[in-house]
């Protein structure tokens, strides 16, 4: 290349980070790198935050996880910080089971009074009909055990 002229109301030495024309400026592509960089940083960080609430609550059960997992959508998506603090409270209390025992009773009660078969789940048990027991002064070795 050839040797460029300075002009003559230029100082004497130039600072390292001005370029001659032409040339490829490498503060300027290091600048660009370096908030490339920290754009895509800051990002994962923030998906990150927002997903602490899901991971929390991940050994939940169902109706929970999912609960939390539309608060922190809905937080991501509207910007309202209020879904996101009730995901994180949503995902530090446990919600008992209610549903559970009560299906398991109603099921019991239904195979007892002869009205459904046994799950398929369930091993097979024969409906027997609710029948008081005989009265019998003789008893077996397992009515004798207390």
């Amino acid at each position: 290349m050839t040797d460029v002229v300075m002009h003559a109301a230029a100082p004497g030495h130039l600072p390292g980070f001005i370029t001659a024309p032409g040339e490829t400026d490498p503060l300027m592509v290091g600048s660009v790198i370096f908030l490339i960089l920290l754009v895509m940083g800051l990002g994962s960080l923030y998906f990150w935050l927002h997903s602490i609430p899901e991971r929390m609550a991940h050994g939940t059960g169902r109706i929970q996880f999912q609960l939390v997992g539309v608060l922190a959508l809905l937080a991501l998506f509207t910007h309202n910080n209020l879904f996101w603090v009730l995901a994180l409270f949503l995902s530090l209390v446990p919600i008992p089971d209610f549903w559970t025992p009560v299906a398991s009773m109603a099921e019991s009660l239904a195979r007892m009074a002869g009205r459904r078969a046994p799950s398929p789940e369930a091993p097979e048990q024969p409906v027997l009909p609710l029948e008081p027991p005989a009265a019998s002064d003789e008893r077996t070795d397992d009515e004798a055990r207390p």
